[in-house]
């Protein structure tokens, strides 16, 4: 019969593979977009933020486009290593998907924030290697806040930035002292680096939302970038305005 008929076709439709049907474990639609938006902040958002000092420009977007290819898949291995540690070890193996890249960008972030901290203080092998070491810290911190304090931190701003910031601080703390005050002369800018400066804050600044939202959902995801978006929007004002208020001038200053 023609009903008979229909619950056979609908019944080939759901077992039948379809190019347009998205598969269960892989959120490519959801998620791509957001991930592309990641990428360009670490890549052209920091890479060319670093450029503030005059001496660095070269190396601040050359060695950082070197630490965001080794530390996206160097933390694809530790985040999953540490994905598997609290519930065990007996699965296939460390799954690769598109939530993963972006927590692989996310681990990418904290080393570009430690990479501010000693810019110009060590050469590009030692960076590789203070990336190789943090990723693994940055993968245990990560593991134990989730599983074990059960911690929610949506934008990274204890698990990303925080950690990479004083990650940074520790590292250039420990640097020779002798060997840091020599490169003080070298810490002013230039027309021209503030100028790439200025364009790497604007990249980040457009992108922040994808950030905080990367990875929630639905509504979560709406409400991140809703208040990302109208704090951003209000930060820029307010430091326009107190960068003017605070010159003695009255003018604005790019270091605001």
């Amino acid at each position: 019969t023609r009903e008979a008929r229909a619950t056979n076709g609908e019944r080939d439709m759901k077992t039948k593979p379809s190019s347009f049907a998205k598969p269960p474990t892989n959120y490519i639609d959801d998620y791509y977009g957001v991930f592309q938006d990641v990428h360009v902040m670490m890549f052209i958002g920091f890479g060319f933020l670093m450029t503030f000092l005059k001496r660095y420009s070269f190396s601040s977007v050359g060695v950082n486009f070197l630490l965001g290819a080794f530390v996206i898949q160097w933390a694809t291995l530790v985040n999953g290593f540490f994905s598997l540690a609290p519930i065990g070890f007996d699965r296939n193996g460390i799954e690769v998907d598109i939530q993963s890249l972006i927590l692989s960008d996310f681990a990418a972030a904290a080393v570009m924030i430690t990479f501010g901290a000693v810019l110009g203080k060590i050469s590009p092998s030692q960076l590789l290697v203070v990336a190789f070491v943090e990723v693994i810290f940055y993968g245990l911190n990560v593991m134990i806040g989730e599983h074990y304090f059960q911690a929610v931190d949506i934008g990274g701003s204890m698990f990303i930035h925080t950690f990479g910031a004083y990650f940074g601080l520790s590292l250039a703390g420990v640097l020779d002292k002798k060997r840091a005050r020599k490169g003080q002369d070298k810490e002013s800018s230039v027309y021209h680096s503030d100028v790439f400066a200025m364009i790497g804050t604007i990249f980040l600044w457009m992108f922040w939302p994808s950030f905080n939202g990367a990875l929630a959902t639905e509504s979560a995801r709406h409400r991140a970038v809703v208040n990302t978006y109208f704090s951003l929007a209000g930060s820029v004002t307010s430091s326009f305005i107190f960068s003017q208020l605070f010159h003695r001038r009255g003018r604005f200053e790019m270091v605001h």
